[in-house]
């Protein structure tokens, strides 16, 4: 018995020396190989060394709006989990659960697809890293089903985005005149992606969840991993019979009011006639209140003057006072700034793609290639080139102002329907974003949930190309029929 004892020690030791690269190590890594691409095509700027050097800096300027919203996040979430209510919501919630606990997985992964397919939902996920990871682990699951339900929830509905606008607005926006996008193309198409996306990924994530219910050793966490798992969401100290406070209640429900209006603030309301655009442009409906822009203009800065009114109000509530407030909100702005600085140097290589025109370059050139092929053709390979863009450029908005307007006249031109190859993208971009590292919202969230992104990727690659090959199907189905 000591003697196996002593061998897994001896395991887990040699498992823990062999951590994989972090997150920044693999970012920094392929930053230095897109400007080291660069220095070997004539037709683009070479990126300079001061350009390396800076990109991690300037993809901090770049994304000084998210960036904001996930340092507030931070706060305001140190200031909840100070109360425990979360701790104790999630104890009361198993305890409820207890022999349907499967059922909430595709629940929440449709509530999920529902913010992504209407908004882009995706930097605003990082928060829920965190809770649902907890929420798993308590039902008996591990992390990897927590991150799933959020990423590929509402990485779903980003792929089959309908009304998104940072990726069907922006390349709507982004055609050249004398083009113009069919909404009755578009809406169908996206919603057909989106479901498929959201039923393969809740067959696969409900499959696992199993597996690790009945089997521990299913899981696909390292030994490292699921030491950090138990020391982190696994709460010994509550009992089965644990019961809410007041003040926690209250809590609760101020923190589920606080990601509620968040989401209302960014659904486009003035795209379904709900809100006016002159209303909306004025700034005088009475949801522009407290920010000036009011619900469907908001962005992250809007975002996080709000998590930072709730982050004051909950600590008000739990009696935590001025001081406080200020030391639990500080403290959590520390344990998410790792995150922040993901976000930010992975930000740096869409800095480098626009400084040298490497992105231009290479969807001038491809295109090119495609030039009078059939729509048997041009769909699956329009497809694989913006998911080689989206690793690249993951931020859905950049590559639809990089690609829409080279991509859409050239396949008008040879009598193919433009509004395909705007899902075309949408579609490859929301799948890379599923799996990329280069998305710093990806890679932070599962820095929250103590998942390595080497273990993510092993878990999810199965399951990300399955929902590549439907939707491949799905698309040039469609450009051939449209």
């Amino acid at each position: 018995m000591d003697k196996a004892k002593k061998n897994e020690e001896v395991v887990v030791s040699t498992n823990m020396g062999k951590k994989g690269l972090t997150a920044f190590s693999i970012i920094l890594i392929l930053l230095v190989i897109v400007s080291a691409v660069t220095w070997f095509i004539p037709e683009v700027t070479s990126a300079k060394i001061s350009d390396i050097v800076m990109a991690p800096v300037n993809g901090f300027v770049d994304a000084v709006d998210v960036c904001i919203f996930v340092l507030i996040l931070g706060g305001f979430l140190g200031i909840v989990q100070h109360t425990g209510a979360l701790e104790a919501g999630i104890a009361t919630l198993v305890r409820k659960l207890k022999g349907n606990e499967l059922l909430i997985i595709p629940v929440l992964m449709f509530i999920f697809s529902i913010g992504g397919t209407t908004y882009g939902m995706l930097e605003e996920t990082v928060g829920f890293y965190i809770l649902l990871a907890a929420t798993m682990v308590a039902i008996g699951y591990d992390t990897i089903v927590g991150s799933a339900i959020v990423l590929l929830g509402a990485g779903s509905g980003v792929l089959g985005s309908t009304i998104n606008p940072f990726a069907v607005g922006a390349a709507i926006s982004a055609l050249p005149d004398g083009i113009a996008a069919d909404q009755s193309i578009i809406l169908p198409l996206g919603v057909i992606l989106w479901l498929t996306a959201y039923v393969i990924s809740v067959f696969f994530v409900m499959r696992y969840a199993k597996k690790v219910k009945k089997n521990k050793g299913s899981t696909f966490l390292s030994l490292q991993e699921r030491k950090d798992m138990e020391s982190e969401f696994i709460k010994k100290e509550h009992a089965n019979d644990v019961k809410l406070t007041k003040k926690q209640k209250i809590v609760l429900v101020l923190f589920g009011l606080t990601f509620v209006v968040m989401i209302l603030g960014f659904i486009p309301w003035v795209d379904f006639g709900i809100i006016s655009a002159e209303v909306a442009d004025a700034g005088t409906h009475w949801s522009a209140i407290l920010t000036g822009n009011c619900f469907g203009y908001f962005y992250f800065l809007d975002a996080a003057t709000w998590f930072l009114l709730m982050a004051i109000i909950i600590g008000l509530v739990a009696d935590l006072g001025e001081e406080g407030i200020i030391k639990v909100f500080m403290k959590g702005v520390g344990e998410i700034v790792e995150v922040v600085m993901i976000i930010a140097i992975a930000r740096g290589i869409s800095v480098i793609m626009n400084t040298t025109g490497l992105g231009v370059y290479i969807i001038e050139n491809a295109v090119e290639a495609l030039q009078g092929t059939s729509g048997y053709v041009f769909a699956p390979l329009d497809y694989l080139l913006h998911i080689f863009l989206s690793v690249l450029v993951p931020s859905s908005s950049g590559l639809a102002n990089l690609s829409t307007p080279i991509v859409a006249p050239v396949a008008d031109g040879i009598g193919l329907n433009p509004s395909v190859t705007i899902m075309i993208y949408v579609a490859a971009n929301g799948l890379v974003n599923l799996i990329t590292p280069t998305c710093g919202a990806i890679m932070g969230g599962l820095a929250l949930a103590k998942v390595e992104y080497r273990t993510w990727f092993k878990w999810a690659f199965k399951v990300v190309l399955t929902i590549g090959i439907a939707s491949m199907i799905i698309l040039t189905a469609a450009m051939v029929m449209l």
